[in-house]
């Protein structure tokens, strides 16, 4: 069955210096899942040590204010527009000078989702999101951002996207197939649907859907929802309800501040198994 919860519900730790650290998806929360999902509250002068063991990798991406991520390879400022990529066997440290929100996500053992992932191992990289060519959905008002993909990270182990649902837009009752899924509400409210049951959710929610179980969103008739959600592995297959059409993405060539986008990515649909090649 579904599990939902806010953010406010998860008691939060000391972690590093002047932080918190509130665990929101953990093997004693979910037995058995695949990925680890924590919310972290930096404070000013805030100092997190970053480690990955040999077989792991993590992202994160910024939900408010800046940080500084510095490591081996230099460091840099991020902010609520980037999404960093972190490999396996990474060390590191991320810094605050003022107040900052953090989700982190972190797979353990993720060489078993991708076989390459240990031949040919990614390194660290920090993907700009608001240059991402926006999509729009061919049956509803949907747009689709592209986070945490193959092309963008060197991974199948995991994919990534933010969706955007308009003022009372509604999505297509599906499940999928083959991958832990989970979703981390942004901004907005509506309800969700988990096996038909109805449920609320708004801002600062995270919902994780079991394997096969439909679902599906529709947005407050009086205010834009946005969340993010990942799937691990990356490849999995999507099942439409019967008489549900199959999502269609259609690039519009435009980031989501209306500038020409800073690649392409062709009209694919949301029933192929495999991630499209140029995603």
């Amino acid at each position: 069955m579904a599990i939902t919860f806010n953010q406010r519900a998860v008691d939060a730790q000391p972690f590093g210096v002047n932080a918190y650290r509130q665990r929101l998806l953990t093997e004693s929360r979910l037995k058995g899942t695949k990925v680890l999902l924590d919310r972290w509250t930096l404070g000013p002068g805030a100092v997190i040590e970053l480690g990955l063991a040999a077989r792991d990798l993590a992202w994160f991406q910024l939900l408010e204010g800046e940080a500084m991520l510095a490591s081996a390879a230099g460091s840099q400022t991020l902010t609520a527009d980037q999404v960093a990529f972190l490999p396996p066997g990474f060390r590191g440290t991320l810094a605050a000078h003022s107040d900052a929100v953090v989700l982190y996500a972190e797979v353990p053992d993720a060489a078993r989702f991708d076989p390459q992932l240990a031949a040919e191992p990614p390194q660290l990289r920090i993907v700009d999101w608001t240059r991402e060519p926006v999509l729009d959905s061919e049956h509803d008002a949907r747009k689709r951002i592209y986070l945490v993909t193959p092309k963008l990270f060197g991974t199948k182990a995991i994919k990534g996207e933010m969706i955007i649902y308009p003022a009372g837009t509604e999505a297509s009752n599906h499940h999928h197939e083959g991958a832990e899924h989970f979703m981390y509400v942004l901004a907005g409210s509506g309800t969700a649907w988990a096996n038909e049951r109805p449920f609320n959710v708004e801002k600062g929610d995270l919902i994780w859907y079991a394997d096969r179980e439909r679902h599906y969103l529709k947005s407050n008739p009086l205010e834009e929802m946005r969340f993010v959600e990942y799937f691990v592995p990356g490849e999995c297959t999507t099942i439409w309800a019967p008489g549900a059409p199959v999502c269609t993405w259609r690039p519009t060539g435009k980031d989501i501040r209306g500038r020409t986008a800073a690649r392409e990515i062709a009209k694919h649909s949301s029933g192929d198994f495999a991630i499209p090649q140029d995603v």
